[in-house]
């Protein structure tokens, strides 16, 4: 008896994607035959990088896991899930407050669209890390270089140097 291949859908901003986000995907790809890492926009975040720079960022990443494909949407995220037939969302926790939050946006997901989530609790060691307080510690100067991958730090460290060059031609984009 065959079983249908199970897609999952890792749905977040990875606006840079962090340590704990790969160690989620590392981990989530052993337990679905297809993993899609979806970049959303959130507008009510403060981009860093744009939803192509996420993406590309992230497929260099994820290059040698070859159940891992990387997306980007621009709808919600369960209508995403539909168009691309996943069957489970995959969520990663970290704390207490990640458990209400994931949990009320499981049910809700669950009875608005039919899809199942799934959490991976995150390693103790990325306990702490969101994408959020990367940024702003980075905005502020500080070293970030332990909480991201190197290449996204490298690229962090571009960005935020040329955001600082007041005549940088890529001021206007960010």
């Amino acid at each position: 008896m065959s079983h249908k291949p199970v897609r999952a859908v890792f749905p977040g901003s990875f606006d840079p994607i962090t340590n704990g986000h790969m160690d989620v995907i590392g981990r989530g790809s052993k337990l679905f035959d297809e993993l899609i890492v979806a970049v959303g926009q959130n507008p009510l975040k403060d981009q860093l990088f744009t939803q192509q720079e996420r993406v590309e960022m992230i497929r260099e990443l994820v290059m040698d896991h070859s159940r891992v494909l990387v997306d980007s949407y621009d709808c919600l995220t369960v209508e995403f899930a539909a168009q691309i037939g996943a069957d489970v969302m995959l969520r990663g926790l970290r704390n207490l407050t990640d458990v209400q939050y994931e949990f009320q946006l499981a049910m809700t997901n669950r009875t608005v669209a039919g899809i199942e989530t799934v959490f991976i609790m995150t390693s103790e060691e990325f306990g702490y890390v969101n994408s959020t307080m990367v940024r702003e510690i980075a905005l502020l100067g500080g070293d970030v270089s332990k909480l991201i991958p190197l290449t996204v730090y490298e690229r962090l460290k571009k960005r935020l140097e040329d955001k600082s060059m007041p005549n940088s031609p890529r001021n206007e984009d960010l």
